[in-house]
């Protein structure tokens, strides 16, 4: 096989990876299905949560240059069962760790987003996902990206079962890949 067509071959399959989420069935914009309009207030996103009988909010953290945020974007967050099922149960907004907008935190202190996610909690890489109960305490903390969607709603059933209090997330979803298998 020449040079020419080894690279074209390559390009081939990245091309194949990049429209398999498309391939694979319906996907659905996460800026309109996903995440929520917020002001960026999350007392006020918790007490939605609460008025809505929420397991309470998810932040999830990114920048505009991360790759593995847009992984999740393309790849996990389009997909329409997971949208389905985070916004049945928490309300979802993202902040960008870069980001300068104001945003009010669960103890009504406004500060940046960058502060928000630095100081307050701790956020040192992206995506980072942050799972709040309605009354701001924070539930549990999941860094990266999930190898696929199935793995992501394991993620929200994890959190929503309060499985969180009893065992870590990677064991939970070892007995969940088991039952599934």
């Amino acid at each position: 096989m020449t040079l020419s067509a080894v690279l074209r071959a390559v390009l081939m399959f990245g091309l194949a990876l990049v429209a398999w989420p498309a391939l694979a069935g319906e996907v659905r914009d996460p800026a309109v299905h996903f995440f929520q309009d917020s002001f960026n207030d999350l007392s006020e996103e918790a007490e939605i949560a609460q008025e809505e009988g929420k397991a309470g909010v998810l932040v999830m953290f990114e920048t505009d240059d991360c790759p593995w945020c847009t992984r999740m974007k393309d790849t996990v967050l389009n997909q329409p069962q997971v949208q389905d099922y985070f916004r049945a149960h928490f309300r979802v907004i993202a902040l960008n760790t870069d980001g300068d907008a104001l945003v009010t935190g669960f103890d009504g202190v406004e500060v940046s987003e960058t502060e928000f996610a630095l100081r307050h909690n701790r956020v040192r890489a992206t995506p980072t996902f942050l799972f709040f109960d309605p009354q701001g305490k924070l539930l549990t903390r999941y860094t990266g990206t999930t190898r696929d969607s199935q793995e992501f709603l394991w993620l929200g059933e994890y959190v929503v079962g309060a499985h969180f209090k009893t065992e870590r997330f990677s064991r939970y979803k070892r007995k969940r890949w088991e039952e599934s298998s």
